[in-house]
């Protein structure tokens, strides 16, 4: 057996169909509750099920993986050769899937290094992505780790939605909670900071909010080296018709991905959601 690192996120790195594996990342799945039923995301419910269902007022909610599925995980990676472990996952200030990870590591038959990236979505996927480069060319874990800080500082994540009532069901909305009283009135950028959903801007249209969150992007980008991606739930042709404007509006695009979110954030952001993730190399 090879001894490796083996480099593990969790679903809602929404990397694109077939990169976990071309690039060797374990991915451990959230739990997606739709009317009292579990699902595991990525696997046994899609996007589009789950538009429907927040469509249809249908309660969702969500949940983290329990720490025996991540002792599954490390146990076999370990057994596949694995000379340690780097576990990397969304921001702890969304869920507890960091602490589930960070338990069951500390008993692993491997040294396991457990990261809060603060991310979500993409920017979560490229600090995936990133990592299992290190790890192809025979990076230590702690060079890893290194890697995957500096990428989750550089990487920014803004998005508009359609109403803030998912995030205020959820519970996810932090200081974004000043938007409530016009919500109804404006269309919400909002973005990522220190793990939690912060308000950015208000704009009162649809259309000047997707106008705005290219503006934001086309100026965070600058004339460096990026990779872009675009995530929506329910949007697909706004998102594709953004992701052409942004190819031709940001010179240094190295790599640019269009996707739909999965059940886990987008039982948080509901349908009509877009979003852009703007990571510099």
């Amino acid at each position: 057996m090879s001894r490796h690192v083996a480099i593990v996120t969790d679903s809602t790195a929404y990397l694109p169909p077939g990169t976990s594996a071309r690039h060797g990342i374990t991915s451990v799945p959230l739990t997606v509750v739709l009317d009292g039923s579990a699902y595991e995301e990525g696997a046994e419910i899609s996007p589009g099920a789950l538009a429907q269902a927040l469509r249809k007022h249908r309660p969702v909610t969500t949940s983290r993986p329990g720490p025996e599925a991540f002792a599954r995980t490390y146990h076999r990676l370990a057994e596949d050769g694995a000379s340690a472990i780097v576990s990397l996952h969304l921001s702890s200030e969304l869920s507890g899937t960091y602490d589930a990870a960070a338990l069951a590591g500390r008993d692993a038959a491997v040294p396991v290094r457990v990261v809060d990236t603060g991310a979500v979505a993409m920017a979560l996927g490229f600090c995936a992505l990133s990592a299992a480069e290190q790890a192809a060319a025979g990076g230590t874990a702690d060079e890893i780790v290194a890697a995957v800080e500096k990428r989750a500082a550089g990487t920014s994540a803004y998005f508009c939605l359609d109403t803030l009532d998912h995030l205020r069901r959820g519970g996810r909305i932090g200081t974004a909670q000043a938007l409530l009283g016009s919500a109804l009135a404006v269309k919400p950028l909002l973005q990522l900071t220190g793990g939690r959903v912060e308000p950015l801007e208000k704009v009162r249209t649809t259309a000047k909010a997707v106008a705005r969150l290219e503006e934001i992007v086309a100026e965070r980008a600058g004339a460096g080296q990026v990779d872009l991606a675009v995530h929506h739930l329910d949007a697909a042709d706004r998102a594709e018709a953004l992701a052409e404007r942004l190819r031709a509006r940001v010179p240094g695009t190295v790599s640019l991905y269009v996707s739909e979110v999965g059940a886990v954030i987008g039982a948080h952001t509901g349908p009509g959601l877009l979003g852009v993730v703007v990571s510099p190399r």
